[in-house]
């Protein structure tokens, strides 16, 4: 094993055990509440920390939909949703850089005999970027395990980066909308079981993308093992 394998394996086993330590040592509501109070009266220096730690957050398999909220109840919507959607796009290229330069490797040298995953990986590079798009849009599809596998394929980053952040702004404008109704702090993320049409009309965009990206995704994938597979008459 050489030194480059060690320094990945390192890094790799440090995401998962603060990962693991944060999630089953702390209660994280708690924290992220007290972090929010803390950033309320801090201007400038509040922001930069809410970015820093929706980054950190996103990095670390941390779900954001109670900072996501918390940006709307503290910055309005407007600038809410700028906050947030700087903060989680660039957690999604973190996470994407992870999963491109710590794990592809390894991944490429376990399946590098496997003509079927290459010609979809291939495949996935050509198209990537309608797949990212529609996969943000849904919400079935776990946004922070996405982000480590589209680091596996050969989707460029621009093209990621670009089609997260489009494909993610819907869902940060309704969450932060939400979180700006919210009455305080220690309200947040708690509902009266009633949806308005914001969130109607954005749980039917998901179904829709839902729908489509398995639709493009089969596809994909049917054509791949096509161009890969010789038929019979090739053989």
């Amino acid at each position: 094993m050489n030194r480059s394998q060690v320094v990945r394996i390192f890094l790799l086993g440090m995401i998962a055990t603060v990962s693991v330590v944060l999630f089953f040592a702390f209660d994280l509501a708690v924290l992220v509440n007290r972090l929010l109070n803390w950033i309320e009266a801090r201007g400038v220096i509040g922001v930069l920390v809410f970015v820093g730690t929706y980054v950190t957050a996103t990095v670390l398999f941390i779900p954001g939909s109670l900072l996501t909220l918390g940006a709307g109840f503290l910055f309005g919507v407007v600038w809410g949703t700028i906050w947030v959607s700087i903060g989680s796009t660039i957690g999604a290229f973190f996470a994407f850089l992870v999963g491109r330069y710590l794990m592809r490797g390894w991944v490429e040298h376990r399946i590098a005999g496997n003509a079927r995953f290459r010609a979809i990986d291939e495949a996935v590079g050509r198209e990537g970027g309608k797949i990212v798009f529609l996969s943000r849009l849904s919400p079935i599809f776990p946004f922070n395990m996405l982000n480590y596998a589209y680091g596996l394929t050969r989707i460029s980053a621009a093209q990621y980066v670009l089609a997260s952040w489009i494909g993610m702004l819907p869902g940060t404008v309704m969450y932060v909308y939400l979180g700006s109704l919210a009455a305080n702090l220690a309200t947040l993320g708690r509902t009266d079981g009633e949806r308005g049409p914001l969130q109607w009309a954005l749980y039917g965009v998901g179904f829709v993308a839902t729908v489509a990206v398995t639709v493009v995704v089969t596809r994909l994938a049917r054509r791949a093992l096509a161009a890969a597979v010789p038929t019979e008459g090739e053989r």
